[in-house]
């Protein structure tokens, strides 16, 4: 479990790379030198608790917002979650001593086991590809790696890492180990250092950022002190007195429904003074209710809509709970009654004319790299939109941010970012962050939107290649224990 959690340093924020992969070379031979199938899925279990239950303890915080009323459940909430995302590193355990033999096998097998079960969780049960071993590495040179095999690709590079010191003998490994994290590395900085071509037409977006904390945010008696304060910035004089081409609200920003809003749509086109906005707004439809991003024109006209199609389970939907209204007429958990919100029909590509193709984003949607390529084309750049007060004040907000740098190496465009709370800002088709608002302050940025690169790889292979080498490498894993044969040792 120590080793776990020294694993989980390499996450945001710290970011500690180096003493996370030491860490996770300790563990590989930890597991690797068992030769019990059931004692090294024990061991990985253990481990997996403590990355999980460290990297992520930020999950309290959703219950620590009305405390009185949730508080009892955090710490159910946390031991659930680090035990039960341990269960995929047990697995990868135990393909490592069942598939190997002898020691340079078996850390052979648990680092193509754990990269497998990084894979397994970014598609299960809809997917929760949060804190993978990979994400070590973001703000680094090898992150870069990223364009080529996508964020489980740089979970088998850091995970091979780990092991060659242990499966090739006298030292080999870990030179090994050296030349492929230094291959990484040196095509990071190469790629780093080639320019970005600017968009042919530039075009400027504000990012608004109220600073709503999520236990004041729908009080009735803030509610019209945060939209007040959205509207000044909305409005504030831009550089040399210019107006952005495009002013952004984060997730649920308006304090009113899209279909029945007052004259809250036609404040903020008066504040916005000529300029479109793109807010983040709940709406409802019949007994439906849905998580949306709504483009406003010039006039507070509605253009554009798009309606969250991957929500958080347990978060803005329950699992099978249409299933169980109707059914068994248990609606309380039943979208289609209202009791939650309903996915939208999927990735869209918005049209915004001399903005360009904008891909929303809303929230949670970040962290999914397939989703980004279902979308209809690609876009020239992507638009964030999220609240990430849920998250609390430490890690969570950095590690969701984090995924989006990814996000925007893995497709060759900008992603901009704009959140309740923060961290808002703009990051280029490299994944660098180019302008922040910090967590925790009100505020607003005027950004201009970086330029985009041609589609990496990833962006048009997806995870089929890593999957052909995960199953390659744990075929010749296995076939190579077989053939030397005799007693594992």
């Amino acid at each position: 479990m120590a080793l776990g959690a020294l694993i989980a340093t390499g996450q945001a924020p710290l970011g500690w790379w180096g003493l996370a992969l030491v860490a996770l070379s300790g563990l590989t031979f930890v597991i690797a030198r068992e030769r019990s199938v059931a004692r090294a899925v024990w061991l990985g279990w253990l481990a997996g608790a403590g990355q999980f239950g460290a990297a992520m303890f930020w999950i309290v915080d959703p219950f620590m917002v009305d405390p009185g009323r949730d508080g009892w459940m955090a710490p159910f909430a946390l031991l659930f979650m680090a035990f039960g995302m341990a269960l995929f590193w047990a697995l990868a355990a135990g393909i490592g001593a069942a598939l190997g033999r002898g020691l340079p096998s078996r850390a052979l097998g648990f680092a193509l086991g754990l990269a497998a079960t990084d894979l397994l969780r970014t598609y299960v049960f809809t997917g929760f590809p949060w804190a993978l071993v990979g994400h070590i590495w973001v703000g680094t040179w090898p992150a870069q790696a990223d364009i080529f095999l996508g964020p489980v690709g740089l979970s088998l590079m850091t995970t091979l890492a780990a092991a060659l010191p242990f499966a090739v003998p006298r030292g080999r490994g870990i030179l090994l180990s050296a030349l492929l994290l230094g291959m990484a590395g040196g095509f990071g900085l190469w790629r780093l250092d080639q320019p970005v071509p600017p968009r042919p037409q530039p075009i400027t977006v504000r990012l608004v950022q109220p600073d709503a904390e999520q236990a004041l945010k729908w009080r009735p008696d803030m509610q019209r002190v945060f939209f007040d304060r959205q509207l000044r910035y909305t409005a504030a004089p831009g550089k040399d007195g210019r107006r952005p081409d495009l002013i952004v609200w984060p997730e649920t920003s308006a304090p009113f429904l899209l279909n029945n809003p007052g004259i809250g749509l036609q404040m903020i086109a008066a504040a916005a003074q000529g300029v479109p906005v793109a807010l983040g707004i709940q709406r409802v439809s019949g007994r439906r209710a849905y998580n949306s991003l709504a483009v406003l024109d010039t006039r507070g006209d509605v253009e554009d809509v798009y309606d969250k199609h991957h929500l958080v389970p347990f978060g803005e939907y329950m699992p099978l709970g249409d299933f169980l209204g109707k059914y068994f007429g248990i609606t309380a958990f039943a979208a289609q009654q209202g009791n939650g919100y309903s996915p939208g029909p999927g990735a869209a590509v918005l049209a915004l004319g001399r903005l360009g193709h904008v891909l929303p984003l809303i929230c949670y949607e970040a962290v999914f790299p397939q989703d980004i390529r279902a979308a209809p084309s690609r876009p020239d750049w992507m638009l964030q939109v999220t609240n990430d007060g849920w998250f609390g004040n430490l890690a969570g907000p950095y590690q969701h941010l984090a995924q989006a740098r990814l996000r925007a190496i893995e497709e060759g465009v900008p992603l901009l970012r704009a959140a309740n709370t923060g961290v808002s800002g703009v990051i280029d088709a490299k994944g660098r962050l180019l302008k922040t608002l910090p967590l925790n302050s009100k505020g607003y940025l005027d950004v201009t939107v970086p330029g985009s690169l041609p589609a990496p790889p990833y962006a048009r292979w997806g995870d089929g290649p890593v999957l052909g080498l995960l199953l390659a490498g744990l075929a010749a894993v296995a076939i190579g224990a077989r053939r030397r044969g005799g007693p594992a040792a």
